[in-house]
């Protein structure tokens, strides 16, 4: 089977530093067919110019979705990417994770019909986060974890996926208890089975609206798949200033309902009503 071809959508909001360092990772990748989408919900003009300026000479396409700062509206943007998707396979990702060079490659190969993947990622410390530059990123030795223990601390689990290869991370991706769901930073499907769903719940928050969707993906037939030692990004540090526990709590009692219920469809995603 041939590998599909992919559009890659970062969501991303007024974090340029973090963003180039992710467009670093994006432009050493092994697999090539591919190109990017970067859905930002309401970022200044800092990114834009960020954006301009690596779309000048990037070796894939980049393709700048912005809508006004209105409030967090990460869904609304992520649904117009989805629309504006040229390719057949999407993979979901965040403009403060780096991907490792093999990791668009692994989206690809383990595509399959009928389900979607679900990946993990290695969460760093703000040290380390602020230490990672470009030649970091384009030597790859931001992924070696001597590397990374000489800039900073580095818990067991982050080591355990960096050091997981071939063989190994398949058979760790066999055995781990954690659930493969549909997670923000790492995870991909078909555009047909986004659009069958309807997409994001644009009623949702911050906590989960990644999950939700995934669950009505699952609700709809869709399978899953686990490539969390298999498909691995850092994860740089950041605050997160819009998390609240009224958001989160809105949030349960919608996926609550997704189970209950086993709805597949949401009124509130690409097609509204």
């Amino acid at each position: 089977m041939a590998f599909p071809k992919i559009t890659v959508i970062i969501a991303t909001y007024n974090k340029t530093d973090w963003l180039e360092k992710v467009l670093y990772g994006y432009s050493v990748q092994t697999y090539k067919d591919f190109d990017i989408i970067i859905a930002d919900d309401g970022s200044t003009h800092e990114t834009k110019e960020l954006i301009d300026r690596f779309k000048a000479d990037y070796p894939v396409e980049i393709t700048h979705a912005w809508h006004e700062d209105k409030g967090y509206r990460r869904q609304k943007i992520l649904n117009e990417a989805i629309v504006m998707a040229k390719n057949e396979y999407i993979l979901f990702t965040d403009g403060d994770c780096i991907p490792r060079e093999d990791f668009v490659e692994t989206h690809a190969k383990f595509a399959e019909e009928g389900y979607f993947l679900s990946g993990g990622y290695c969460k760093l410390p703000m040290d380390i986060s602020e230490t990672i530059a470009e030649d970091d990123i384009k030597s790859k030795r931001c992924f070696e974890v001597k590397w990374l223990k000489s800039q900073g601390e580095l818990n067991w689990k982050n080591k355990l996926k960096l050091s997981a290869k071939n063989g190994y991370a398949d058979f760790m991706d066999k055995i781990t208890p954690t659930g493969a769901t549909f997670n923000n930073c790492n995870s991909s499907a078909w555009k047909t089975d986004l659009i069958a769903i309807n997409g994001y719940d644009e009623r949702m928050q911050y906590g989960g609206p990644d999950r939700e969707l995934g669950e009505r993906l699952v609700n709809n037939g869709i399978k899953t798949k686990q490539i969390r030692y298999k498909a691995i990004c850092l994860h740089l540090d950041h605050a997160r200033g819009y998390k609240t526990q009224e958001s989160l709590d809105r949030n349960l009692a919608i996926r609550a309902k997704v189970k209950k219920e086993n709805l597949k469809w949401t009124e509130y995603g690409i097609k509204k009503g």
